[in-house]
C-alpha cells in the first residue's frame, strides 16, 4: 500500500507516518510539505492508494489542492485532515470530493478505521457531523421536502434504493453489473444532489421525497 501525506508540519507528517507504518508492514509513505509538492507526487506515482491532505496550509490551501487532485486523479481517495471541527467545513470538504474528513483531535484508532473505510469505497464522516445531523433531524418539520440541486438520474435512483438496503458499494456494483468505482461516483453525485454528506442522510432524504 502506498500513501501520500501532504502537510506543512513535519512533526505531524512524522507522527502520522509512524502510526500508519505500525499497522501494516507493507505500507510505503510518501510526504510533501505543501500543496504544490503534493500534486507533483500525485502526478509522479500512479499507484497511490490514498492521500491524507491538510486543510490549512500556506499558499494553496487544502480545498484547492483537493479539487486539483480530483481533476487529475478522480479515482484517488483523499482524506482531509483539519484542526477545525466546524460541521460546515466537513460539508464543504465532502462536497468538493473528499472521501473522509478527520479532525486532528481524532484518536489513532479512528484514523486507521477511517482509512480502512475509505479504501473500501465508503465515505468517512466524523462523529461531530453525526451528532449535528441528529440535532438537525430533530428540529426538521416532518413534512420537509427536498430541493434537488441536480435532478437524479434513473441509475442514481437505482443506487439509492440499494443504499436503502444498507449494502456496500461493492455489493451494489454486483447488483447493477457496474464497477465499484462507478457506484462510488453515483453515490457522490447523489450526496451532492440531495445536499447530504452520508448514506443515512441520503436514505432519509430519499424516503421523505418518496424516491424509495
Amino acid at each position: 500500500m502506498k500513501l501520500l501525506l501532504i502537510d506543512d508540519h513535519s512533526i505531524m507528517r512524522a507522527g502520522l507516518a509512524a502510526l500508519l507504518t505500525q499497522t501494516r508492514a507493507d505500507i510505503e509513505i510518501l510526504e510533501a510539505g505543501d500543496a504544490a509538492g503534493g500534486i507533483r507526487e500525485v502526478d509522479a506515482h500512479d499507484d497511490l492508494d490514498a492521500v491524507f491532505l491538510d486543510l490549512n496550509m500556506p499558499g494553496e490551501d487544502g480545498m484547492s489542492a483537493l479539487r486539483e487532485i480530483g481533476k487529475r486523479r478522480p479515482d484517488l481517495p483523499v482524506i482531509l485532515l483539519s484542526s477545525s471541527e466546524n460541521p460546515e467545513h466537513v460539508r464543504q470538504a465532502l462536497a468538493a470530493g473528499a472521501l473522509g474528513y478527520l479532525p486532528k483531535s481524532a484518536s489513532p484508532q479512528t484514523l486507521i478505521s477511517a482509512l480502512q473505510l475509505v479504501l473500501s469505497g465508503e465515505v468517512y464522516v466524523p462523529q461531530i457531523m453525526l451528532r449535528t445531523d441528529a440535532s438537525e433531524a430533530s428540529d426538521r418539520p416532518p413534512t420537509a421536502m427536498i430541493n434537488f440541486s441536480v435532478p437524479l438520474t434513473e441509475r442514481q435512483i437505482d443506487v439509492l434504493k440499494l443504499l436503502g438496503r444498507g449494502i456496500s458499494n461493492k455489493e451494489i456494483g454486483r447488483e447493477l453489473l457496474v464497477s465499484e468505482r462507478t457506484v462510488k461516483a453515483h453515490v457522490t453525485a447523489i450526496f451532492k444532489s440531495l445536499g447530504v454528506v452520508n448514506r443515512t442522510q441520503a436514505v432519509e432524504a430519499a424516503r421523505r421525497a418518496a424516491l424509495i
